[in-house]
């Protein structure tokens, strides 16, 4: 098997540890963040294939960017809901 791209190895180590940092503010907890995560990037370990180690860094970079958007509305919920005087 050859060894997959270091650049692209980079790009996912990069990815894990921005969606980590994330995950601490998880609403159901770090814990449950950190194991399903954990589970999704260790399903796609033993991909070799760049094209479709791209697919997953592509697929990760929509969840890193879902989440941001959860923690955005909760915090716009919060703020509305503190600050609404209707």
């Amino acid at each position: 098997m050859p060894s997959p791209n270091p650049a692209l190895r980079r790009q996912v180590v990069s990815i894990y540890k921005e969606l980590l940092n994330l995950g601490k503010d998880y609403p159901l907890g770090f814990d449950y963040f950190r194991t399903r995560l954990h589970g999704a990037f260790m399903a796609n370990a033993g991909l070799r294939d760049e094209e479709e180690i791209r697919k997953g860094i592509a697929r990760a970079e929509f969840v890193r960017k879902e989440v941001e958007a959860l923690y955005y509305l909760k915090r716009y919920r919060t703020l509305r809901k503190r600050y609404d005087v209707t």
